[in-house]
């Protein structure tokens, strides 16, 4: 019995007990979008310049304002790898004219429109004739540039990393015409960042589906450039949902994935998340309307998995996915989300030492850390003191049986001991009631044997009894 009771805690307790998530599994969304937020990065193409011009006077030298490109980068290997569009991160890696072009017209502006206008007692904006009219004095053609391209990755903890560029799909891009230029290509880049441990998100093995729901993480720069906002939401990643709405192709014949998700400039690059918590997509362009310009949302395009992984052939990445960050952050917000409180304060403070600081851990390090100091309120434990009752009640139950069951006494009722003389058993028949009862009860079973209750307390009674025979005694 105690043997059997043991075994039944056993298993209770390997029931209660959490396993590792499946790799199949569904993620519930708030644990889904916390796993994987923390490898979703900025990344930044700047090109800055020397520009050597002429405005009329003589030679100057300036230093027009940078170009800035900002996309969206993800981890896709824990040790530095990171995957953008390559548009993010043409205008620093191939220094297209247009970039150059850019930047001659700023140099234009800072030494020579805006001290003319100086001089002139008048704000930039109050005449551009007159601005149009200085700009066309200088010979673009003769301006000489300087380049100094950088890409930057800047982490949710406020690290900035240099960043190179490992392999590189050029965009897709139209002409004048409106058809491909030659190079068009699958517009991805992987990016390479100092070795260290980092979150990275592995990507799905299955197709999505339509109806799939998908949730996109980036930088939309209308959030980055927000007047309202404080310049700490450039750290932290702005997440969408929404669903596979279409499978399409490009100008090119690309496989595309369409979705119904939120995105704006700032999000390229980014990952769409499938509701097991694996990259389906790659964010690679909107939508505009054709009269204005403006994005018209919910028809917006992700580059398909199995693309991305056939660009990954070839690179140090085998393992999308693979990173020492990733199974700690996960068992923490496992335990967080099962309230065990003091196990995921110390998972998180693990994950904090693998990377330091991120907006993420960091806040979650601090709820569990506050919980374990002031638990929250738990109901009354009703299906446990209930298993609790049954047990207790059972094993009393289970040890007077016990006991019975040693000294060989069973309780028997008149019908049965009537079918065992009528089958021959021939029990040996004991009156054991007191002897009041005895002499006045009409009842009488023939062949029994009076003993007396005292004589059976004191071990006076003499019975000669064969030991294999059955012996029923009845009182009152």
């Amino acid at each position: 019995m105690m043997k059997r009771l043991a075994l039944i805690m056993a298993a209770l307790a390997l029931a209660g007990a959490p396993g590792p998530a499946l790799a199949d599994e569904a993620i519930p969304v708030q644990e889904l979008v916390l796993r994987t937020k923390p490898a979703v990065a900025l990344v930044t193409a700047r090109v800055d310049a020397e520009a050597s011009l002429n405005c009329g006077p003589g030679p100057i030298t300036v230093k027009p304002a940078p170009f800035v490109e900002t996309g969206t980068g993800w981890f896709v290997d824990g040790r530095g790898y990171l995957i953008t569009n390559a548009h993010v991160v043409d205008p620093a890696h191939r220094l297209p004219p247009w970039v150059s072009q850019e930047l001659k017209k700023s140099a234009v502006d800072e030494a020579c429109v805006t001290p003319l206008l100086a001089r002139q007692g008048l704000m930039r904006g109050s005449r551009p004739d007159f601005e149009d009219q200085i700009r066309r004095r200088v010979d673009m053609a003769s301006i000489r540039l300087k380049l100094l391209p950088q890409v930057t990755v800047l982490l949710s903890n406020g690290t900035i990393l240099p960043a190179e560029i490992k392999k590189f799909s050029p965009p897709l891009l139209l002409d004048a015409s409106g058809k491909p230029v030659p190079d068009s290509g699958r517009d991805l880049a992987l990016l390479r960042v100092k070795d260290g441990v980092y979150p990275a998100l592995a990507v799905a093995d299955e197709a999505p589906k339509i109806g799939d729901p998908v949730h996109i993480m980036g930088f939309p720069g209308v959030v980055l450039s927000h007047e309202l906002l404080n310049k700490s939401a450039a750290l932290e990643a702005s997440v969408t949902a929404g669903s596979i709405s279409g499978l399409k192709q490009d100008a090119i014949g690309q496989d595309v994935i369409q979705t119904d998700a939120s995105a704006a400039p700032g999000n390229s690059g980014g990952p769409a998340i499938g509701a097991r918590g694996a990259v389906v997509g790659v964010l690679t362009f909107v939508s505009l309307s054709p009269s204005g310009g403006s994005i018209v949302q919910g028809f917006n395009f992700l580059i398909p998995g199995k693309d991305l992984m056939k660009f990954l052939q070839g690179t140090e990445v085998a393992t999308p996915g693979e990173s020492r960050f990733n199974p700690v952050w996960a068992a923490g917000l496992r335990d967080l989300s099962n309230e065990r409180f003091r196990s995921a304060a110390a998972k998180f403070a693990e994950a904090n030492n693998l990377l330091s600081d991120l907006t993420d851990v960091r806040r979650a390090l601090a709820e569990a850390e506050f919980k374990v100091k002031n638990p929250p309120p738990r109901p009354f434990p009703w299906a446990w003191a209930t298993l609790g009752l049954a047990l207790v009640s059972g094993s009393g139950y289970g040890a007077l049986w016990y006991r019975r069951w040693q000294r060989n006494r069973f309780r028997i009722k008149a019908g049965e001991v009537v079918k065992m003389l009528e089958e021959g058993v021939n029990p040996l028949l004991l009156d054991v009631r007191k002897a009041s009862a005895a002499k006045t009860s009409p009842l009488k079973i023939p062949g029994a044997t009076y003993v007396s209750p005292e004589d059976l307390a004191r071990g006076e009674a003499r019975i000669e009894v064969d030991p294999n025979r059955t012996v029923v005694a009845y009182c009152t």
